[in-house]
């Protein structure tokens, strides 16, 4: 019986050897018709700040026969002269051998790139192949990247008049800060790249005016793609802000397109009767905390979109406050939000009153959270004139002739990553402004488009365009 039995568990241990061995074939393949497929043909790493290392991108390697491939060679052809580096099965270097990949299996390639100085302003483009031999035959996977030169500002103090040009993008490590009582100039089209919990601290004057065609950009220095075709542009968080420390006063800010940080844009003052802050057809978009906060400080800003924070998308404790054709939206995507879209906060930290003296007129408040902290203005010495809101109120001595109960039907759509505050067809923004609060100076919107072209006057910052006719 015993040795029947030994018998009988000799030949099932048998045959489920000649099962396994007949589900997982390990012969190697020699035919050159075998062939690997990839996940991509191009391996692309858009804009590569030269003599840093780039993020990580990655592809796959597929072997869709039923019998194993040896990959003979992969490597980086050499066209760029070293730029480009791989890492397979956890080793980095740029040429691999001998590497098995199993019938309908697949393995990852990682991909990183260092470029070398360009020696020129424009960025240069790099091309090269990651060659794959198998059998004989060679296949290519093509890897690209713009390499571009920048100035490094690590920790920098401005302590002499200074102008920013639009030469080469700067790289801001730390803090940079303006000195007090210098004025530095950012030049229209120069571009500020903020490094993690990198800011701008202003206890001089700042002068950033840039134009509908060279504005001005302050953001983060992660020039790569979240997933896919998503730049880091929609994340918040990247950077930590820009200050206007007490006792900088003067500060004049056009086109500037600021975007993707902590703390957003800051504006302290020791002299509510001295103007702190002017911003004329600007961007404050996407913080983590707040846009625009205001302590004790005379702001003025016209044709700007502050849009999207975690809390507030302005807070403002006391102050001189002017604000016209502008638009406060919230669709802040990375949490709930916290606050309303306007804090106006009476008290300052030690309990004291905080006074006001504003007006916002054509202006709209909207998004995902309420407009205001505050019920009602009484006693603030604060006036809404003409402005749009989602919720459903009513006039009174500071709400003057507003638009409630509205949608200014923006482009926006948050499921996509779309953030366009420009408005469509239909919107009730459109005419239900008043153009005499609208300076001269203010008439054509960020896009160029004129205000004063129609007999209607439209709330928020950008001018109704009639979407074009499709046949």
């Amino acid at each position: 019986m015993i040795k029947n039995l030994h018998f009988l568990l000799v030949v099932v241990a048998s045959v489920v050897a000649i099962a396994m061995s007949s589900c997982i074939d390990d012969e190697i393949s020699t035919s050159p018709s075998d062939l690997l497929s990839f996940s991509t043909d191009t391996v692309k790493f858009d804009t590569v700040i030269t003599r840093q290392g780039s993020p990580t991108k990655q592809f796959l390697v597929y072997n869709k026969g039923k019998k194993t491939l040896n990959i003979s060679s992969i490597k980086v052809a050499g066209e760029s002269k070293g730029h480009f580096f791989l890492n397979v099965d956890g080793m980095k270097g740029e040429e691999f051998h001998d590497i098995e990949v199993r019938g309908d299996d697949s393995i990852f390639v990682f991909v990183e790139s260092r470029l070398d100085p360009t020696n020129q302003d424009e960025p240069e483009f790099f091309k090269d192949n990651i060659e794959f031999v198998t059998n004989g035959v060679t296949q290519k996977v093509a890897v690209t990247a713009w390499g571009q030169d920048v100035i490094i500002l690590n920790d920098t103090t401005l302590s002499k008049p200074t102008h920013l040009t639009a030469n080469k993008p700067y790289v801001v490590y730390g803090t940079l800060t303006v000195d007090t009582l210098i004025n530095v100039t950012i030049d229209p089209g120069a571009t500020l790249l903020f490094h993690d919990k990198a800011s701008l601290l202003v206890k001089g004057k700042l002068t950033a005016k840039g134009t509908q065609d060279r504005p001005i950009t302050l953001r983060g220095d992660r020039l790569d793609h979240v997933v896919g075709e998503i730049g880091y542009d929609i994340m918040s968080g990247q950077w930590d802000g820009v200050y206007f420390d007490y006792g900088s006063f003067g500060n004049e800010l056009s086109y500037v397109l600021m975007r993707g940080n902590t703390r957003g844009m800051q504006a302290y003052s020791y002299d509510m009767s001295r103007r702190t802050l002017h911003l004329f057809n600007c961007v404050l978009h996407n913080a983590t905390y707040v846009t625009l906060l205001g302590v004790n400080a005379w702001i003025d800003a016209e044709g700007t979109e502050f849009s999207d924070a975690g809390i507030y998308v302005a807070d403002f404790v006391g102050g001189k406050l002017g604000f016209v054709n502008c638009t406060f939206a919230n669709y802040y995507l990375f949490s709930a939000i916290e606050g309303p879209i306007l804090n106006l906060e009476t008290e300052y930290e030690d309990g004291t009153e905080a006074p006001f003296d504003g007006h916002f007129d054509n202006c709209i408040f909207y998004g995902n959270t309420s407009e205001l902290n505050l019920d009602a203005l009484d006693g603030l010495n604060v006036l809404m004139r003409n402005c749009l809101f989602k919720s459903n109120g009513e006039d009174d001595a500071c709400f003057i002739n507003c638009v409630w109960d509205a949608d200014p039907m923006f482009y926006t759509e948050r499921e996509k990553y779309i953030f366009d505050y420009r408005l469509r067809d239909g919107s009730d923004a459109i005419a239900r402004g008043d153009r005499s609060f609208c300076p001269e100076s203010a008439r054509y919107d960020r896009y160029g488009v004129d205000r004063f072209a129609s007999e209607g006057h439209d709330i928020g910052a950008y001018v109704w365009v009639p979407a074009p006719v499709v046949e």
